[in-house]
């Protein structure tokens, strides 16, 4: 998909495998041209000044920090990259300006609004069933999808409740906050609407040794997320571009 304006691709991701597979996803299941995005990896040097007027819409992928780890514990670039969140959602969120974080950039916007963020609400990886809820049901993204839909996630903190002022779209016992909506152009979703099974296959050999899961799991996690399929999470990705293309 072509758009007026590029989408501006966020990933915080050390590897450059899973960093390059995440882009790809974002292409393929976004259907978006490579050539109306501006990627841009920070995981080094956090987000320089931009402007959002430059940009049809931001997504922000997945990456392995925590935002709950305390702050003595945290590594200097994960200190400016929380810090340059909090001035660019300074930006988007005032204006109203179109966002999609997922995992991590849904945990970074509730920690932005004041959601406290905690190891609470962890889910293994593989796929989930998510609820959609009523406000769910009458959001543009999700129009006409079924009762309960498959993500896949993989996470080891979430926010602990749905921030203040922010609509909740999908839900489910585990993680109560799946994916929540501020104003009507900002999302976040704290599974990986991008997410599939060679995608996760790239993670999981990258993060077996990271806390996700016992190590010895790998293979056996590898065979699940390959056998789930997830095509409405995907569809939200893609009804995203679509609408701000």
């Amino acid at each position: 998909m072509t758009a007026s304006k590029p989408f501006l691709i966020l990933q915080l991701r050390p590897e450059d495998d899973t960093s390059d597979s995440e882009f790809e996803a974002f292409l393929k299941h976004g259907e978006l041209d490579v050539a109306n995005t501006h990627r841009l990896r920070i995981e080094k040097n956090g987000i320089p000044e931009l402007s959002m007027g430059d940009y049809a819409a931001v997504i922000v992928g997945g990456s392995p920090f925590d935002i709950s780890t305390p702050e003595h514990e945290k590594m200097p670039i994960q200190v400016k990259i929380e810090a340059d969140f909090r001035r660019l959602f300074d930006d988007v969120v005032s204006n109203d300006f179109p966002f999609l974080g997922a995992c991590s950039g849904c945990g970074l916007l509730g920690s932005y609004l004041g959601t406290p963020i905690s190891g609470k609400y962890g889910e293994p990886v593989g796929g989930a069933v998510v609820r959609v809820t009523e406000a769910g049901r009458n959001d543009g993204l999700l129009t006409d999808f079924p009762e309960q839909i498959t993500v896949l996630c993989g996470h080891k903190e979430a926010c602990d409740r749905v921030p203040d002022g922010a609509t909740l779209l999908l839900s489910n016992d585990a993680c109560p906050v799946q994916m929540f909506r501020i104003g009507e152009n900002v999302y976040a979703t704290q599974f990986h609407p991008e997410g599939d099974g060679e995608g996760f296959t790239v993670r999981i050999h990258a993060y077996k040794h990271h806390g996700y899961f016992p190590a010895e799991e790998a293979d056996a996690l590898i065979t699940e997320v390959n056998r789930e399929d997830t095509p409405y999470a995907r569809e939200i990705l893609r009804r995203f571009v679509a609408r701000y293309a």
